[in-house]
């Protein structure tokens, strides 16, 4: 198995969504899935509620009886468990389970409100894309419904600031382990210095998407399909909407030049993205040991 995919599960459609989600990038990548919900601890409780162990055991038991319902809406053959924790907030109940289970996804679902195959930042979701050292994955509203059982295509969003290679490689190797087409997208005309003419964005675009082919091409193994293409439009919201989606696919941007290392930050252009984008979104963090890394997306 590679890796661990953790699911932020609640007893509500987001939480439905995302364990949809989790276990479509599970059984792609052959990984096993843990589905957790983080109720609060003691320390986070009102003072009315008297500090008696009844309450944990309460709230466990609930918990335990919402994670057996939900494992029965996954599919049969996958490699599962649920487990119900304590914390102070969900998001770093979250991360901590994740650090423990050496996960390589954390995923969400969409805040309340959003609309059927859109996404919208809950609490949750935003703490964790602006402080998670491991890669999240935004599930939209409605990916529960979705019938499709593996990934069909991963694309990469990638620009030309320092960074961008950590985002190759992820794009790479997610690729690898779920043998799907990979499909690398140049950002550079919206990643390059204001007062460049047309013409000038056009090349620049053009030699960048040579580049990352070249480079893709020789990382991955025969038998992995691999493409790339410029983002068409006038802004970051028109290229993503004009760009082809499959259903079930994903889309991988890096976290923001701001992050701190080995953090995630949800830059401006990737939140830019996701105001329109129809499928999930899994945000990288800038991961370099040791010097500071600038990331893929401001």
């Amino acid at each position: 198995m590679s890796g661990a995919i953790v699911v932020g599960y609640t007893a509500t459609d987001a939480g439905a969504d995302a364990a949809a989600l989790g276990a479509r990038l599970a059984r792609s990548l052959g990984a096993r899935l843990h589905l957790v919900i983080v109720l609060p601890s003691e320390g986070t409780r009102s003072a009315a509620v008297p500090p008696e162990r009844a309450y944990e055991d309460v709230i466990r038991a609930q918990g335990k009886r919402w994670l057996a319902e939900a494992m029965t809406h996954l599919p049969q053959g996958l490699t599962r468990s649920g487990h119900v924790r304590l914390g102070e907030s969900f998001a770093e109940g979250l991360i901590a389970a994740g650090e423990e289970f050496g996960a390589r996804l954390i995923v969400v679902g969409a805040a309340e409100g959003a609309g059927f195959g859109r996404h919208r930042l809950g609490g949750v979701a935003s703490a964790l894309v602006h402080s998670s050292p491991i890669p999240v994955a935004l599930a939209p509203a409605g990916t529960a419904q979705d019938e499709v059982d593996v990934v069909p295509r991963i694309t990469a969003a990638l620009g030309t600031r320092a960074g961008a290679d950590v985002l190759l490689g992820e794009a790479v190797t997610m690729a690898t382990d779920s043998s799907a087409p990979l499909r690398l997208v140049s950002l550079v005309p919206f990643d390059v210095p204001p007062g460049l003419d047309t013409g000038a964005i056009r090349v620049a675009g053009g030699e960048h998407a040579d580049e990352v082919l070249a480079a893709a091409k020789t990382a991955l193994p025969q038998g992995v399909e691999v493409s790339a293409e410029q983002a068409p439009g006038d802004s970051v919201e028109d290229a993503v909407t004009h760009l082809s989606w499959l259903p079930g696919e994903v889309i991988l941007v890096g976290s923001s030049r701001l992050a701190q290392p080995r953090r995630l930050f949800l830059g401006s252009t990737a939140a830019k993205m996701l105001r329109v984008l129809p499928v999930p979104m899994i945000v990288v963090p800038r991961t370099r040991t040791g010097a500071q890394v600038e990331g893929d997306l401001a």
